[in-house]
């Protein structure tokens, strides 16, 4: 293929309620959702960086702005583009994964919609359906905390997963067992707010016959991870610390996890995702599709990812309607605590035009 433009525009989303973690709360979601033009056809992809680099060093107009000054014009003059080659023709540029992750999907999508190709087959998904799990947000109150995750059982989400922080976190989680019982699949999501000294305390949670404990240390903290897993039974699971195939190979060797979260935003795109993948099922490591507040465009890609193998535990890939009262795209919704994985070419769902308007702020334009 050979790229012909580039769309990128800024949208926001207003959340249906507040959603806390130990970085902040949000009540809108901003994102970029970027359009590949290219001589064959167009293709869809969703920047995940945050408006404020708080859960990464990303933000959304870092990304704008590495995207139009960096990352396409060192994609423009290459005639036989491919998805596989988007990476490489970028690798000179340090970091910014995020914003590698939107172009690579966008180019990604246009290609497979020009063979006909869905993404889902091209990953080597092997399930039509995936589990749904939702991600719970800290909260002023147990009592607000237990309706929120007994109106999410309620729709039949399969696993729950809560936000915690120093102060919110033994007691949340003894209500929810001590109300729901055991049978209820449980983790929770510390977003690096912990410290190695916090190991005695996090043990108290060893009880509560939790699924994992996702990232309580510093994402650079491999070695607390590594000493930590050996001082609690909890399992650690890995986010912010695995950033590409090479890093988590390094995490599972150093024993710093036993379950990895797999954000294809985070770590460059879905072929490095299906890397790590890859390199998880070697070790036998369970891994699990994280989520990031995608709109459809993002949530399509990513229940294509989490139809993979190796993903046997249920992921963030919640439906629309958990965070968005109108998507931009079809919404996805939650069926017997599975969402269907998108058959039509590329990602399979294309973006309402009058939604996606609605919720645009700025829109740029860059042809080659």
């Amino acid at each position: 293929m050979k790229l012909t433009g580039f769309e990128l525009r800024v949208i926001e989303m207003p959340l249906v309620s507040p959603f806390r973690t130990s970085f902040g709360v949000q009540t809108v979601r901003e994102a970029l959702i970027v359009r590949a033009v290219t001589d064959e056809a167009e293709g869809w992809g969703e920047g995940v960086a945050m408006n404020d680099p708080l859960y990464s060093s990303e933000y959304v107009e870092a990304s704008v702005d590495v995207i139009t000054r960096f990352l396409l014009p060192a994609l423009a003059p290459v005639k036989d583009l491919h998805a596989g080659g988007v990476a490489p023709a970028l690798a000179k540029f340090k970091g910014h994964r995020m914003s590698k992750a939107a172009v690579e999907l966008a180019i990604l999508d246009a290609e497979l919609r020009a063979t006909g190709v869905p993404l889902s087959r091209e990953l080597g998904a092997v399930r039509d359906r995936v589990d749904c799990g939702v991600s719970v947000g800290i909260m002023d109150s147990i009592p607000e905390l237990l309706d929120a995750v007994d109106g999410y059982l309620d729709e039949g989400y399969v696993r729950i997963k809560l936000k915690i922080e120093p102060g919110w976190d033994i007691d949340p989680v003894r209500a929810v067992r001590e109300r729901f019982g055991d049978d209820v699949l449980l983790q929770v999501d510390a977003n690096t707010a912990y410290h190695r000294g916090d190991a005695r305390h996090l043990a108290k949670l060893d009880p509560f016959d939790l699924l994992l404990i996702e990232q309580p240390l510093d994402e650079e903290d491999l070695l607390g991870h590594a000493q930590l897993a050996k001082a609690i039974t909890t399992p650690v699971c890995l986010d912010e610390s695995i950033v590409s195939a090479r890093a988590a190979a390094d995490a599972i060797a150093l024993g710093a996890c036993s379950i990895v979260n797999i954000k294809p935003g985070r770590v460059g795109g879905y072929l490095e995702a299906r890397r790590i993948h890859d390199v998880c099922v070697a070790n036998d490591i369970p891994v699990w599709c994280g989520g990031m507040l995608e709109t459809g465009i993002g949530r399509a890609a990513n229940v294509a990812l989490a139809a993979l193998p190796g993903f046997t535990l249920p992921g963030d890939t919640s439906g629309s309607g958990r965070y968005y009262s109108r998507d931009i795209t079809e919404p996805f919704v939650v069926e017997d605590g599975t969402l269907t994985v998108p058959t039509g070419p590329g990602i399979g769902v294309t973006p309402d035009a009058d939604a996606l308007d609605a919720v645009t702020v700025r829109t740029e334009w860059i042809t080659f």
